[in-house]
């Protein structure tokens, strides 16, 4: 079987031609881009069931914003207090968790990781 024809490296603006995804030079930086994914396989069934009975034991967001607030807003979200980052001891250990709700939750990611989108 003949090799499969070379074409442009994904990179943009890379004009090397290979016949992987990206050229040597831009493959390693490639492979670490995208470390959310190999974190995806950690919110499995698991999380899902756990994230429900935390939610139900903890049912209000415990945000400044929110404590200030006379009543605070429903707690949607098991926040990870101290980012993961794809350690399995601190996904899973109960300190680290505290219930927020989305957009309070989606706010402080932001602002920890520099913006939304990042």
């Amino acid at each position: 079987m003949p090799p499969k024809p070379k074409r442009p490296c994904s990179k943009p603006g890379c004009p090397e031609l290979t016949r992987e995804r990206y050229c040597e030079k831009h493959q390693a930086a490639a492979s670490q881009a995208i470390p959310s994914r190999s974190y995806a396989k950690m919110y499995g069934r698991r999380w899902r069931k756990y994230r429900e009975q935390y939610l139900d034991k903890h049912p209000l967001c415990v945000c400044d914003e929110c404590k200030r607030r006379e009543v605070p807003l429903p707690a949607d979200v098991v926040d990870h207090i101290q980012p993961h980052k794809g350690d399995y001891k601190l996904f899973w250990a109960p300190a680290n968790h505290q219930p927020m709700n989305k957009r309070c939750h989606d706010k402080k990611t932001a602002t920890e990781d520099g913006g939304f989108g990042r």
